[in-house]
């Protein structure tokens, strides 16, 4: 229910390597900076390729920053890295991809989006003011304008003695499951969509295919495949008094 295989189809993903020796989804985002550096060894070069589309006002590293043929990065985005920019990938007018960010062939980071430590599948989109924070985003998903998938919790003050924070634990049928991440945002399997203004709170799992309506606030733990998370709202309408 758990392993890589659940939530991504592996079969022709470019980067399935990310998950070599994972036992759960979310033990790729360990290992994601160790992937990309060895990647600059062996398959990628930090830099722009000629024939990537910058627009001259963004600000890539490219000591750290590999962006390839076809990708696109618009007006002010800024790239920090490392990261690697896919080829047909696009990076947003003023968005910010910080460290450790994958961006597969046709995925967007778009306009006033933010992205940290996070892997986007083969055309998976976060187009407008989204944070992708130490989250995986699978083939196909996309992000509903205002999407926030939170990696912190609120109650995860650093030990004073260790000055490490806790680990985030999620209950999946009752079984207890240590990330042994401190930060964890979302894993979304292929094909999940979220409507706007969504937030899943730190340590939500999504199965294939599920939809989580708009203005939506997740529980950690886990949504099962081609299911509907709704939101109920009570409304009324009452004439004007002035």
């Amino acid at each position: 229910m758990l392993k890589p295989d659940d939530f991504f189809d592996l079969s022709n993903a470019l980067h399935r390597d990310v998950f070599e020796g994972a036992e759960y989804a979310w033990d790729a985002l360990k290992t994601l900076n160790t992937y990309i550096m060895t990647g600059f060894t062996w398959d990628y070069s930090p830099g722009i390729h000629a024939d990537a589309k910058v627009h001259p006002s963004a600000v890539i590293n490219e000591e750290k920053v590999h962006v390839a043929a076809g990708a696109v990065v618009m007006p002010h985005a800024y790239i920090e890295g490392p990261a690697i920019i896919g080829t047909g990938a696009t990076v947003g007018q003023g968005a910010y991809v910080r460290n450790d960010v994958i961006l597969s062939p046709g995925s967007i980071i778009g306009h006033a989006s933010e992205a940290k430590n996070a892997l986007l599948f083969e055309d998976a989109h976060a187009p407008h003011f989204a944070y992708v924070g130490d989250s995986i985003l699978g083939a196909r998903v996309n992000l509903g304008a205002g999407t926030k998938l939170s990696n912190l919790a609120m109650n995860s003050a650093k030990d004073p003695n260790t000055g490490k924070r806790p680990t985030i634990v999620i209950h999946v049928e009752d079984t207890p499951y240590d990330t042994g991440l401190a930060k964890l945002g979302a894993i979304l399997a292929d094909d999940v969509q979220t409507g706007c203004n969504t937030v899943t709170n730190p340590g939500t799992l999504v199965g294939k295919g599920a939809l989580i309506y708009a203005l939506a606030s997740t529980r950690k733990g886990y949504i099962p495949p081609r299911s509907i998370l709704k939101v109920r709202q009570k409304q009324q309408i009452i004439q004007r008094r002035d």
